[in-house]
């Protein structure tokens, strides 16, 4: 084959072109071009770097803020708790006063229907006797003929009503 017999002869000069073309590729791609991917990755790389220190600082500035509101809300709600035991008690005393109040009117109409209640029972109690007294007397003179003096009669039906 001619291709094979001719290969001692060109070998050097494909050996040279071939070494000019990996040195090319190697300086130019090696030492031109992938300083500059170099530096783009790295720029990436802070940039990545920079945003997750930022998100870092974001979570922890939010957790801050939430400890804030949490902090917050659990015054408000101490606050609002206590407030409203305050209204419960004073409502409460209100509630009572008025309770005293109410009762102490209830009191004073008991006491003024007891005291008419008394003077009823007086007045019955004296009614009752003043008839038996006369009845006393009417007895008295039916049965024996004798006449019995109001007072004695009135004193007579005391005695035995007292008893």
């Amino acid at each position: 084959m001619p291709q094979i017999e001719q290969l001692p002869d060109i070998i050097f000069s494909q050996l040279f072109w071939l070494l000019l073309v990996f040195g090319i590729i190697f300086f130019g791609i090696g030492r031109g071009m992938l300083p500059k991917i170099q530096s783009t990755v790295d720029a990436r790389e802070s940039k990545i770097a920079d945003d997750l220190a930022q998100a870092q600082a974001a979570r922890e500035a939010a957790e801050a803020t939430e400890a804030e509101w949490r902090a917050r809300m659990d015054t408000a709600r101490a606050d609002a708790a206590r407030l409203s035991q305050e209204a419960k008690q004073e409502s409460a005393l209100e509630t009572e006063a008025k309770v005293k109040a109410a009762a102490a009117k209830i009191g004073a109409r008991a006491d003024k229907a007891q005291a008419k209640l008394r003077e009823a029972v007086e007045a019955a109690r004296g009614e009752i006797e003043a008839v038996a007294a006369e009845a006393a007397q009417a007895m008295v003179a039916r049965l024996t003929g004798a006449e019995v003096a109001a007072a004695e009669a009135s004193q007579a039906v005391k005695a035995e009503m007292h008893v």
